[in-house]
């Protein structure tokens, strides 16, 4: 189950064009599409005609036009118009709230009057000077909460990602786990390593060395209902690590929003905010192909993972201490799934 009281990214700006876009957030069908003054709406994905999917209409004057029969639909979930027909009364269909910022479509798909936009979480990277971001979207078959350990425990770039991040100083170095209110975070600090091949592309993309020892460090944050931010980097050894000034070191915020879609699909909104050479494209370009790569690594152990617990349900998966910030992610995860469920 999933918590549908909060804000989840639904799509990102550039999708959402001249045509409308269906999705599935959360079980709930929705059409998302850029009405009157280009602003956001979001209508349940249901003609109440005949039920044909919205998403395969137009967008006229700022009015979603279904594509069976010409119904035409207002923001607000209410009928307009349609040829030759009386249709003002029909019933409206649901809309739900929705929001453009930093670059993402947002959607709250539970109770309407519980949602507050000003709760959407700031990205301070946003079209900021001294920052660059490139990412993209993956469509994965596993349950929202596989990606979320996935996340929480970066042990496994030493094994998923050995060509790219990993190195087996991540196994060497013990990671620490703490929950602050709805917030947990799991660091690993590693001084004096080799950079691996990903991170010795940043250096030299910085104008940086990159055969000299590293300090690097990993700082995982989850908050509900299924965001986490990473803080990753590296800078040279004796520098000051993570306090490192700026031209000793690369450091970046790798972005990561996790939509279910079902209970074992999501929508996996990736990418890297860094705060080094921000103006150069090729850069950008260069890093988001190589996290796109690492990315893509992940969903393949994800839709396996998926795979074996739907053939084998009640088996009882091993805890171990590496796990410790999902635990707590899936904790908190399930006090609110628990609330809601309590409140309706």
């Amino acid at each position: 189950m999933f918590a549908k009281n909060a804000w989840y990214v639904a799509a990102t700006s550039a999708e959402l064009q001249a045509k409308p876009l269906g999705r599935m957030v959360c079980s709930e069908r929705i059409v998302f599409y850029r009405g009157e003054e280009n602003r956001v709406a979001a209508l349940e994905d249901f003609c109440p005609h005949r039920g044909a999917p919205l998403s395969l209409g137009t967008v006229c004057e700022g009015k979603l036009v279904c594509g069976y029969h010409g119904l035409e639909m207002g923001c607000d979930g209410k009928t307009v118009a349609m040829p030759g027909q009386r249709v003002g009364g029909f019933p409206a269909i649901r809309s739900y709230p929705v929001a453009e910022r930093y670059g993402f479509i947002w959607v709250w798909p539970g109770q309407a009057d519980l949602a507050d936009p000003g709760t959407i979480p700031v990205q301070a990277w946003h079209k900021h000077p001294e920052w660059a971001f490139g990412g993209g979207l993956y469509h994965i078959h596993c349950g929202y909460r596989l990606m979320v350990d996935n996340l929480m425990d970066l042990t496994h770039e030493t094994y998923v990602h050995a060509s790219s991040i990993g190195q087996k100083e991540i196994d060497d170095t013990p990671c620490k786990t703490t929950v602050e209110g709805d917030m947990v975070v799991t660091s690993r600090f590693m001084n004096g390593i080799e950079a691996p091949p990903f991170w010795k592309q940043a250096l030299r993309g910085h104008g940086l060395a990159d055969d000299v020892p590293v300090d690097r460090w990993q700082i995982c944050r989850f908050t509900p209902p299924s965001h986490v931010m990473i803080e990753v980097g590296v800078a040279h050894a004796g520098k000051g690590g993570y306090d490192a000034p700026n031209e000793h070191k690369v450091y970046s915020v790798v972005v990561d929003f996790i939509t279910p879609e079902t209970e074992t699909s999501i929508w996996y909104f990736w990418g890297m905010a860094r705060k080094f050479n921000p103006q150069d494209q090729n850069l950008t370009a260069a890093i988001r192909e190589g996290q796109g790569n690492i990315f893509s690594e992940d969903r393949q152990m994800l839709e396996r993972q998926q795979q074996n617990m739907l053939a084998w349900p009640g088996r009882a998966l091993l805890k171990l201490n590496i796990d410790a910030g999902g635990i707590q992610a899936r904790k908190i995860m399930d006090r609110q799934v628990a609330l809601e469920t309590k409140v309706a």
